[in-house]
């Protein structure tokens, strides 16, 4: 479940990975979603984790951005 945050409003979600070399694969599924939906989102990431956060415009969060985040959840899942 992605988290919703205010002040700056944003979703939010970390992954967690057994393996660091899932991260890598993982990060290169995001890249291609972001260049394909055109998202940016602040990435951060560790030794078993994936930090997500995506800002948004209103308080209403998108349907793009909530696309976006359940392709990246099916990402996950796959792996």
């Amino acid at each position: 479940m992605w988290n919703k945050r205010e002040s700056p409003l944003r979703i939010e979600k970390r992954f967690e990975f057994e393996e660091y070399s899932k991260i890598s694969n993982f990060m290169g599924k995001i890249e291609k979603l972001c260049k394909k939906k055109d998202i940016y989102p602040n990435i951060s990431f560790g030794k078993n984790f994936v930090s997500l956060s995506i800002f948004l415009d209103s308080k209403n969060i998108s349907n793009k951005v909530k696309d976006f985040s359940k392709d990246i959840d099916k990402f996950y899942l796959e792996d």
